[in-house]
């Protein structure tokens, strides 16, 4: 269901060149494409970034690894501030990316420039700080008050702008008490809103009726729908976070039929040769002239596809290097994907 080009659309200058820390312009100074967090009415740039790969590798109880591979912390500092010179002010991490390194680079990276930004982060999922391997699950009210000290001296600010429950599948019984200690957290000031990490809208609704909940996170993307989770974010005037948007790299289409992935990274059982991921190479390549008509490059049109359908969506492609980030930044000179391109592309997926 497509909802329109609503909220704001401002065509921005060129922002390959913007200006570097250096310069006298700030952040806030540039013309953006810019859309509402949800309820709490702060105004953040259409375009957020997921900061789980630059984490590094981690494991989950089970030895299984949950991060994206190797990384480069000086490349991850790089991109992170070719990304805010690009005007990007929304940022969401998690405390168990990295068990905590995610955190530490990004607050150590936004230095100074902590005011221009939006800070999301997560919990429910207990680790020893930077032992590289998280352990269990906890979202008591303890826990969570823990969790979130332990977040604010990471992250190195006295607040958290959105600070989301990272337990898809919580038991929806005891939401309610999450959402109660969150309530607390933003009256002692350690929060300023709140919202749920999930796919599911029932559970999502629970935390919708707390006063202080602005948004939601959950999968979506060209090949992954979720039309529901839309609507409860009409309904309630809630920001869809959207994790995922390019298919965790294959809307990109940087993959081939010989790609393999190594052992450190969660996609690391993906088969390009055969099965779902080869089929959704092959009907990427059929996508690719509509995407791309209007000089997009995939990642560009995917993004945009994203805004088209839905006036609340802000996608938070990951990242580990600087082009990776101007190429998902530049999504923001051509905004929303308009009707007519859109219809072209849900005609293609349909036949």
């Amino acid at each position: 269901m497509i909802t329109g080009h609503v909220g704001e659309y401002h065509r921005p200058r060129c922002k390959l060149c913007a200006v570097s820390e250096s310069d006298e312009e700030s952040p806030e100074e540039l013309v953006m494409f810019t859309r509402t967090l949800g309820r709490s009415g702060l105004e953040v740039s259409a375009l957020g970034l997921g900061t789980w790969a630059i984490g590094g590798p981690f494991l989950n109880p089970q030895g299984q690894p949950t991060g994206w591979g190797q990384v480069d912390d000086a490349e991850s500092m790089r991109a992170i501030h070719r990304a805010l010179d690009l005007g990007v002010t929304f940022w969401d991490t998690a405390d168990v990316y990295g068990t905590g390194h995610s955190e530490k680079l990004l607050g150590l990276a936004l230095g100074g420039r902590r005011r221009h930004v939006v800070i999301a982060t997560k919990f429910g999922r207990t680790f020893e700080d930077g032992s590289r391997q998280f352990t269990g699950v906890d979202a008591s009210p303890l826990a969570i008050v823990r969790a979130c000290e332990a977040s604010l001296r990471r992250l190195n600010t006295d607040v958290i702008d959105l600070y989301q429950l990272h337990l898809g599948d919580y038991d929806p019984a005891r939401a309610v008490e999450v959402r109660e200690t969150l309530e607390d957290l933003v009256c002692a000031g350690k929060i300023r809103y709140y919202g749920w990490s999930t796919d599911d809208p029932e559970r999502a609704r629970i935390f919708a009726a707390g006063e202080h909940c602005t948004a939601v996170q959950f999968r979506l993307n060209l090949f992954e729908r979720n039309e529901a989770m839309l609507a409860l974010c009409r309904e309630h005037n809630l920001a869809a976070i959207i994790r995922g948007p390019l298919g965790r790299g294959l809307l990109t289409g940087k993959f081939t039929p010989a790609s393999r992935l190594p052992a450190d990274d969660v996609r690391h059982t993906w088969d390009f040769a055969s099965g779902e991921q080869s089929a959704q190479i092959a009907r990427l390549e059929q996508l690719r002239a509509a995407l791309t008509r209007n000089g997009h490059s995939l990642a560009q049109a995917a993004l945009g596809w994203l805004w088209a359908v839905s006036a609340f969506t802000i996608p938070i492609p990951g990242f580990k290097t600087v082009a990776q980030v101007e190429d998902n930044a530049g999504a923001l000179d051509y905004g929303p994907l308009s009707e007519r391109q859109v219809a072209e592309i849900e005609a293609l997926l349909a036949g």
